[in-house]
């Protein structure tokens, strides 16, 4: 399948229709520009002269967390339906994000915690398939079968030309970002971790292969700092939070906070395997938690979801989530109706604890 991202290049050595809720109640049943009589539309720039291009919008994707174990490792026996139908939504978007919840390898030693998951190098064609354009692999499974397994899941990436981002061969390439070229608009991704087991282990040094962690606040700073220098969009993509648990912990908000300080445009994360809720830190669009999203077994959450974003000239000018559920196939399906309802019930109830505004600057 050919990317919607037309130029895009890998820092790191490897470098949503049924039904929705969006920020204004509209139902999300096709995806559309933010019509000029809504609260949310995107206004002419001040002081634009006749003649002159608006800012370009970008439709971005996101979606929560994906492996390929249990009953989702047969679902690679056909690896381009692998994602089902909802595929055709991550096909939509300009460009589509989710978190690789897994080590790419059949190698490695199972380390000292209680899951282990990998998957076979099929993986990144089923992710291709789905139109998902770049993975983050900072989070807590990337090293569940050790260093081999996250060489082995690096290299796998770079033999299926997959971007990958959020980890690397040493500090540098972990805390790189993933650029890419979009309708002109330069865009910079960041993965970093804030998961606490395993962290100090896993972390990537100056002579070891690891995670990005956020818990170097300063080189996580200038990790980003830099990417504001090389980019129009910076896109910050976390793993983080308390499984189960649908509210932001303080060490989110306030790893949220500094990234907005530090020039993020959008904050987005993954790991507690249920939905959390999004809004605004001044400029800054936060969404605390996606959920899972192709998941092999059982969890704290079946209610899934792909995050639809409109963006244009650095801002969010409208935000879109389709409510999904993780299915007996662990494929996630869209839902509508009652489903719907509940799921949208979930997320309004759990943004009264994120301390973030619902009003976009």
């Amino acid at each position: 399948m050919i990317s919607k991202v037309r130029v895009a290049m890998a820092a790191v050595a490897v470098g949503a229709a049924l039904a929705g809720c969006a920020t204004e109640g509209r139902p999300a049943a096709e995806w559309k520009p933010p019509a000029a009589t809504t609260s949310n539309a995107t206004a002419s720039p001040s002081g634009t002269e006749p003649g002159v291009a608006p800012p370009v919008e970008l439709r971005l994707a996101f979606a929560g967390d994906v492996h390929f174990t249990g009953r989702t490792l047969r679902l690679l026996d056909e690896p381009q339906a692998a994602f089902g139908r909802i595929a055709a939504v991550l096909r939509d978007a300009d460009l589509t994000l989710v978190n690789l919840e897994t080590a790419v390898t059949n190698r490695g030693t199972p380390q000292p915690k209680r899951y282990q998951f990998r998957s076979p190098e099929t993986a990144y064609s089923a992710l291709r398939g789905a139109g998902i354009d770049a993975v983050s692999i900072a989070n807590n499974h990337t090293l569940d079968y050790g260093q081999v397994g996250l060489l082995d899941t690096l290299d796998a990436a770079a033999d299926a030309d997959f971007p990958v981002f959020g980890a690397g061969r040493d500090a540098d390439a972990a805390y790189a970002p993933w650029l890419s070229t979009v309708k002109g608009v330069r865009i910079a991704v960041l993965g970093m971790s804030q998961v606490h087991e395993l962290a100090a282990q896993w972390k990537a040094t100056e002579s070891r292969p690891g995670i990005a962690m956020a818990f170097d606040e300063a080189r996580a700073t200038a990790a980003l700092q830099a990417a504001r220098q090389q980019a129009d969009l910076v896109i910050v993509f976390m793993h983080w939070g308390v499984e189960g648990n649908s509210c932001p912990t303080g060490e989110m908000k306030t790893f949220a906070r500094q990234m907005a300080a530090a020039g993020a445009d959008i904050v987005v994360g993954t790991h507690a395997h249920t939905l959390l809720a999004d809004g605004w830190l001044g400029r800054t669009y936060v969404h605390y938690g996606l959920g899972n999203f192709l998941w092999y077994s059982g969890s704290h959450s079946t209610d899934s979801g792909v995050l639809r974003l409109t963006v244009s000239a650095r801002m969010v000018t409208r935000t879109e989530f389709l409510p999904a559920t993780v299915s007996g196939t662990g494929q996630p399906v869209l839902v509508s109706g009652a489903a719907r309802e509940r799921i949208e019930d979930k997320i309004a109830t759990a943004q009264r604890c994120t301390g973030l505004t619902t009003k976009r600057p």
